[in-house]
């Protein structure tokens, strides 16, 4: 299990870097597609609950150094969206093409609700998604279409990143 979380921890750290670095810097992206929160469906699809929100926790953590968000804004969305993927632990069949795209759809769509949640909490220091903006529906397609690509390739390192059955939680 440790070897597990610290594999999907070097691939979370790299892949926020990745997003904070390369895919931001990107001029023509209207939004940058949310690699790390397409990580964190991996993990906790394939590891579970337990696994799903540690590791979306820190996957927000690293969005939340390297960003000007508040801190503890991303690790809280994470946090959720690790644990509710994780219910779905080992029930899905994640190795096709439509699962992930609904995956990637269903857990962006969470993301910006739960940002329009929280700010009504904090409305000066939270900005909303707008929902039916050309930025939001452009990260929906490309996390939903870029789903599937990330679940292969993450799935070439099975061997790391995925616990044993009986060690699932």
């Amino acid at each position: 299990m440790i070897r597990s979380f610290f594999a999907g921890a070097l691939v979370l750290l790299c892949v926020t870097v990745f997003e904070a670095a390369v895919l931001s810097s990107i001029s023509f992206l209207p939004a940058v597609p949310d690699l790390s929160l397409i990580c964190v469906l991996f993990f906790a699809v394939h590891n579970g609950r337990m696994l799903g929100e540690g590791a979306g926790f820190l996957s927000g953590l690293f969005l939340d150094v390297l960003s000007a968000c508040p801190l503890g804004l991303n690790c809280l969305l994470r946090t959720v969206l690790g644990y509710s993927a994780g219910i779905f632990n080992r029930t899905l069949n994640v190795e096709g093409f439509l699962v992930p795209v609904l995956l990637g759809g269903c857990a962006t769509l969470l993301k910006a609700l739960l940002v329009l949640l929280i700010s009504f909490l904090f409305p000066l220091t939270v900005v909303p998604y707008s929902l039916f903006s050309f930025e939001f529906l452009f990260e929906l397609a490309a996390n939903s279409v870029l789903s599937p690509f990330v679940f292969k390739f993450l799935g070439l390192f099975k061997n790391a990143v995925i616990l044993k059955p009986e060690h699932v939680f």
